[in-house]
């Protein structure tokens, strides 16, 4: 295929505008996929990203368009059932062989499928260095939201040309008009530029995929020159070892040839190279401007990493690409594994790894459970991703301790803040129909937030802040939602730690130390934090047959505390009249007995607490 006939772009939008069924329509108008055969989210891959209806993994596929009414002349698109099948995991892709002719008037279309939340940033991030356009799409019943501009803003920072979309005409609450006005406000352009569409119905794609190719620049490279493509993901596949997925910038590679992995120095040869066509499609080569995958047989998960610069093995010198940045987590959690070696939960978050660049794990121990991993997330979305899939994919049992963000401990010899923490903040966005501003500015003060600015966009405001990490992190989006009847949108970014009046909660539970409920919080929230943990406790602990002291100390000091009484055994059931003596005998001696248990008896704290204790 002609260098001049690729166009290579993403679908950026917050969550729920549309963006998996644009996709979808896509695929079944450029016909590579029948009509029958579609079904939605068809580039969500993953049960867990169908049950919740959101895209979790960028997903790039590779679709065939005539923008004149011809028809497409295929050699032949059949299954090769001599390629060995990938392995059996929801989010793996089959492999087909196909050999595609393509007329002077077709063009290959390019699409990566990304993620709309938040917490997913980083995928979106990837996705846009190895693309030449973006569609912004937007909701007409919703209008512009958080996320949405966030994107935005990376994707012009990445020189991207934007498509303004506006999605969901065809129902009755569109405010087709106002939203353009938004959008045209946002990105100074004419009205008239900005795209009507229902991606349902599909009215309006054919015209999309037409400005697609006439606004997005084909991309540039020499194909003759030397060879040099760059990681933007990775796969595991058990029967093939590590599949790299590769935006070729310039050169050409085919099947056999000795490459060369910049970043580790990693040697490989070539076993198999190909296209994204909903199944991996081997062909012969791959040439700049392309959008593909390529294996070696690696095992070794280390050696080929998401952002590295791949080229041919020879003595020349070549630059790497300018890859992404790593992204600083925001939320820290740590895994233990209910049964089982460590060493399989260190392998399974290895692999998952590969597949999820912004997951960050290093060894951890436990006096309660042992040899486990802390990990570092994006978010509490991420993190809950992580565990549901390494329960699902790895066949894992986990216990997940209560997730908190990262405070710092000022070392010796730097500036002293008032106890020794500093504490993450960000910079908080906010998008609120304006019938709502005083309901989220009240919020918003609760979580220690300080206010910036407010700029008005016809019928609302996005307000401003700077808030503590901490602060927002745990529930603020679901009671945002809330106080703006879900109308309300955030986004946030971090800007740096800041000293802060920390003070550290301590757990005991009969009189042993749980460091895996300790939590760092606000000074003046001490009280308050304290008397919800014992109460928690209290109400997930099962009784013993002693009494069992629940304690919350900062610095040696006890601020709260609640018992969990024992269970009662009724040692006179036997006894059937007699002197009273004999039964104060008995209770003197039970009385005794759980006084020496109090002393001497151990609490086996059941995984689920912990579990439940994440949950609160």
């Amino acid at each position: 295929m002609e260098q001049s006939h690729i166009r290579n772009f993403v679908i950026i939008a917050h969550i729920d505008h549309g963006k998996s069924t644009l996709a979808d329509r896509m695929l079944e108008i450029t016909g590579t996929i029948s009509k029958d055969k579609i079904r939605p989210q068809m580039l969500d891959t993953m049960d867990l990203e169908r049950e919740r209806g959101i895209t979790i993994k960028m997903q790039p596929v590779m679709m065939i368009w005539e923008p004149n009414p011809q028809i497409l002349n295929p050699k032949s698109e059949m299954l090769n059932k001599s390629q060995i099948q990938n392995s059996k995991n929801s989010n793996s892709l089959e492999f087909r062989a196909s050999n595609l002719e393509f007329a002077n008037s077709t063009f290959v279309l390019n699409l990566i499928d990304t993620p709309g939340h938040v917490d997913f940033f980083y995928e979106v991030s990837r996705a846009l260095k190895a693309v030449e356009g973006a569609i912004l799409l937007v909701d007409a019943t919703k209008g512009i939201q958080a996320q949405t501009l966030a994107n935005l803003q990376i994707a012009q920072e990445n020189n991207l040309k934007i498509i303004p979309v506006i999605n969901k005409i065809d129902l009755p609450g569109a405010k087709i008009e106002q939203t353009r006005g938004e959008i045209a406000k946002l990105l100074t352009v004419d009205i008239n530029e900005i795209l009507l569409i229902s991606a349902k119905t599909g009215e309006g794609v054919k015209e999309l995929l037409n400005k697609i190719i006439s606004k997005v620049p084909a991309p540039k490279g020499e194909r003759k020159g030397g060879f040099k493509a760059l990681i933007f993901d990775c796969v595991y596949d058990q029967f093939r070892g590590v599949i790299a997925y590769v935006r070729v910038f310039n050169g050409l590679i085919k099947k056999g040839d000795k490459i060369k992995f910049l970043a580790t120095n990693n040697i490989g040869v070539v076993a198999e190279i190909g296209r994204f066509r909903l199944k991996y499609e081997p062909t012969e080569f791959l040439g700049a401007g392309e959008i593909g995958y390529l294996t070696t047989g690696e095992r070794e998960l280390t050696k080929i990493r998401v952002g590295d610069t791949i080229t041919l093995d020879s003595p020349t010198q070549v630059s790497p690409i300018e890859g992404f940045k790593i992204p600083q987590p925001f939320v820290y959690a740590s895994f233990y594994l209910q049964s089982g070696e460590p060493s399989l939960l260190r392998r399974s978050l290895e692999k998952l790894s590969l597949n999820d660049a912004s997951l960050y794990f290093i060894p951890e121990s436990s006096k309660s459970f042992g040899q486990g991993f802390k990990g570092g997330f994006l978010g509490l979305l991420h993190l809950e991703i992580v565990k549901e899939r390494l329960e699902r994919e790895y066949g894992l049992n986990l216990i997940v301790t209560q997730p908190q963000v990262e405070y710092r401990k000022t070392e010796d010899g730097k500036q002293k803040t008032e106890n020794g923490y500093e504490e993450p903040w960000v910079r908080l966005e906010i998008i609120t129909p304006q019938e709502y501003i005083g309901g989220v500015m009240e919020l918003a003060q609760s979580k220690r937030a300080i206010y910036k600015d407010t700029q008005y966009m016809s019928d609302r405001a996005i307000l401003s802040y700077q808030a503590p990490l901490g602060e927002i992190i745990i529930d603020f989006y679901d009671k945002l939602k809330s106080v703006s009847q879900g109308y309300a949108s955030q986004n946030y970014e971090f800007i740096g730690y800041r000293p802060a009046d920390l003070v550290k909660l301590e757990i005991i539970i009969a009189g042993d130390r749980i460091e895996e409920f300790s939590r760092i919080v606000p000074r003046l929230q001490q009280y308050q934090e304290a008397k919800k943990l014992v109460s928690k406790l209290k109400e997930l602990i099962p009784r013993q047959m002693f009494e069992v002291a629940l304690q919350v100390s900062i610095g040696g000091k006890i601020i709260a505390r609640e018992n969990i009484p024992a269970l009662r055994k009724d040692v006179t059931a036997k006894l059937y009249g007699g002197d009273r003596t004999r039964k104060d005998k008995l209770l003197k001696k039970q009385a005794m007995g759980k006084k020496r248990m109090k002393r001497l008896g151990k609490i086996d704290i059941p995984d689920n607490v912990f579990i439940e204790m994440l949950r609160q």
